[in-house]
């Protein structure tokens, strides 16, 4: 198998405390692994990392072959404060491809007719010309998506993407992931273990350091093996939530 990154002995925060730390990871091509863990362990760290945001105060990241920034999509965690920018859903989706072209160069009718494809796939189609304000929070999250997928990257990181995901298109969303995980390796950070496990490839566990499971099952003894406290919500006819023997 491809690896297209590894992280050898990482450590990585913010002034002089470590959020990472003793990080070795190493993520394969086309796998696609959900990163869960509590909040403040490192989770969007990682992605900060791993996009070239942040720089590592100890050890490496080795990207594979081919792959660099302009190979990396990311969809951010979503706010509705993200809707204030004045430029139409089309304007958005475009803006993804900016990395690939030099400054002042104008987007051409083959890039226009990929955007317009990606909306109407995603069920956008009619409000490619809206303003970002006039959306949901659930259209707003797949413009961000579409617009992190347009340079058909090799590597997609999506940083809490069901925050915002509408009850009715939660399925096509996870059918849309699982079909660009054909085409690309995808790092998914979510709460979500009993929703994004009919999904993910495998999963790591992210609290100050990283566990990897090569599996998309997971029990809570593993979880806190890993050191990951969260809970485990199975979902089915009865959703309900796995706890420890009390």
């Amino acid at each position: 198998m491809t690896v297209i990154l590894e992280m050898r002995s990482l450590s990585a925060g913010y002034g002089t405390r470590n959020v990472l730390d003793n990080v070795n990871f190493k993520v394969f091509e086309n796998d696609f692994i959900g990163v869960i863990g509590p909040n403040g362990g490192g989770k969007t760290t990682l992605l900060k990392v791993i996009l070239g945001v942040l720089k590592p105060t100890g050890g490496e990241l080795i990207m594979g072959d081919g792959i660099d920034k302009s190979t990396i999509g990311y969809l951010p965690q979503i706010s509705t404060g993200d809707n204030s920018f004045p430029l139409s859903v089309l304007d958005v989706v475009l803006s993804g491809l900016m990395i690939h072209k030099s400054p002042g160069t104008r987007f051409s009718a083959d890039e226009k007719r990929r955007a317009g494809d990606l909306l109407e796939e995603l069920g956008l189609k009619e409000y490619s010309r809206s303003q970002l304000k006039e959306l949901s929070g659930g259209q707003l999250q797949r413009v961000f998506l579409a617009r992190a997928i347009i340079g058909n990257p090799r590597l997609l990181l999506l940083d809490e993407p069901g925050s915002f995901v509408d009850t009715a298109f939660e399925k096509s969303f996870h059918d849309k992931l699982k079909e660009l995980n054909g085409k690309m390796t995808i790092l998914m950070v979510s709460h979500d273990i009993g929703t994004i496990s009919a999904h993910v490839k495998s999963f790591a566990c992210v609290n100050g350091s990283l566990h990897y499971h090569p599996s998309s099952e997971i029990t809570n003894e593993q979880l806190r093996a890993y050191r990951c406290p969260i809970q485990l919500i199975t979902h089915g006819e009865v959703p309900h939530t796995v706890l420890k023997n009390h």
